[in-house]
């Protein structure tokens, strides 16, 4: 009798071990089906922030303002815009060029027409970095000349000091990009950087605005 009692117990032992082997076995399964993110783990990653909130959810309006519910969403009116991979996901320079924006020019006098100055200027910088082209036009589209003129940039060739340092402390290009610009990222680098060193400047104009698009 003890010997049958030990084959049960060896028996409902293996039954035991092949259930978990089993199960075990769904589950690496299945693991294996679903493509794991390597960066899941990886705590010195910062998660992407989400763009383009509803008003209420921004950290700009008042949540429990009266007003918030009545403010349209960006992304509703972002969705005809052309797109971008930067910023709040919007090429508002393509939006502006293939008529999907008509901004105003003036506050006051909506039959204000910008006076539109096509002219690029060629930042040489240092090491390998291509050289800074910085496209008069397509800053001039959306604001007058005074906005920066002279109290950001003295309009004398020389006369401003621009380092990247500076730029991201909101200084120079800073003081719209990465607020109403397009944002200073590892992304947006050859959108400025985008004369090749060696190249000649009468070269720029056509560098800088295949660059812009």
């Amino acid at each position: 009798m003890r010997d049958i009692l030990q084959s049960l117990k060896f028996i409902t032992l293996l039954f035991v071990i092949a259930a978990a082997l089993l199960v075990a076995g769904v589950v690496q399964q299945a693991n294996a089906a679903e493509p794991k993110n390597p960066n899941t783990f990886n705590r010195l990653l910062t998660p992407k922030k989400p763009f383009n909130l509803p008003p209420a959810e921004d950290g700009y309006h008042d949540p429990e303002g009266e007003g918030v519910a009545y403010l349209q969403p960006p992304k509703e009116a972002f969705k005809d815009l052309v797109k971008s991979n930067v910023g709040n996901h919007v090429d508002w320079v393509k939006s502006l060029e293939t008529g999907k924006i008509n901004p105003r020019f003036d506050r006051l006098d909506p039959k204000a027409k910008p006076i539109v100055m096509d002219l690029n200027i060629v930042r040489e910088v240092k090491g390998s970095m291509p050289n800074v082209v910085y496209p008069h036009k397509q800053h001039t589209e959306w604001l007058d000349c005074s906005n920066c003129h002279p109290a950001i940039f003295i309009p004398q060739k020389g006369a401003n000091q621009i380092s990247m340092a500076a730029i991201l402390m909101g200084q120079k290009c800073g003081v719209c990009h990465g607020k109403v610009a397009f944002p200073i990222t590892a992304k947006t680098c050859r959108k400025c950087h985008s004369q090749p060193k060696g190249k000649k400047k009468g070269k720029a104009k056509k560098t800088a605005a295949k660059k812009q698009e």
